[in-house]
């Protein structure tokens, strides 16, 4: 793949498919206590928390997020703090907006989130965690791990993968993402970070492929 291509060869498209679909949770969307953004280099994310919140789904958000190396230089202030700033360009009220801004990491996000609110104290039974698309099935396994009594749901931006390629601007970027969530999967429940998940024997394949195609800059 050249450098910053948006296009997928068709050589990769079936298996980058393959793990994109996996990682959707196919959630159907139902209104939650709130919704927790979660922080990374995508700023979609934000913009879709703010349209459900705008449609009603939840009363309150949550954006959390420090920095990681893939984030510091697009959100120097920090993903939480960028995403709430986009938000209220978006025209959702500050005071609908709680800012988290010290987690590093999918567990930190989940238990920094539900220490903030439990500070407020705002009772919560119901979440929905909005992500990429590609987060869903780490967050959601994450989330049971971290706060299990609560009832869960993931959301993401409803775009075809070629159209959130675009969005993001780098194919080579989004299929290096996807196989690192895939292996995180396996290793982070291993570790007790989080629930394990079923993954089909069409996905560890297709997961291998990509590894083998030289896909493996977010391996741990």
């Amino acid at each position: 793949m050249t450098e910053r291509s948006t296009t997928l060869p068709d050589n990769l498209r079936a298996d980058v498919q393959t793990l994109w679909d996996y990682h959707d949770m196919h959630h159907e969307l139902r209104p939650t206590d709130v919704g927790i953004g979660l922080g990374s280099h995508d700023l979609g994310v934000a913009t879709y928390t703010a349209e459900l919140y705008q449609q009603g789904y939840f009363p309150r958000i949550v954006f959390t997020g420090a920095n990681a190396p893939t984030t510091v230089e697009r959100f120097p202030r920090g993903e939480a703090v960028h995403y709430q700033e986009h938000a209220l360009e978006l025209g959702v009220p500050d005071d609908a907006i709680l800012v988290e801004p010290e987690a590093r990491n999918t567990g930190d996000n989940i238990t920094l989130s539900r220490q903030l609110l439990e500070t407020r104290g705002l009772e919560v039974t119901s979440v929905m965690l909005i992500s990429r698309p590609y987060q869903q099935r780490r967050a959601f396994a994450t989330c049971k791990k971290r706060w299990p009594e609560v009832d869960v749901i993931c959301a993401s931006r409803p775009l075809p993968l070629d159209d959130y390629i675009k969005s993001i601007g780098d194919a080579d970027r989004v299929v290096n993402m996807l196989v690192g969530d895939t292996q995180r999967i396996t290793v982070y429940a291993q570790r007790e970070y989080s629930i394990a998940q079923r993954i089909p024997s069409r996905v560890q394949v297709a997961y291998k492929r990509l590894v083998s195609a030289g896909f493996d800059s977010r391996l741990l």
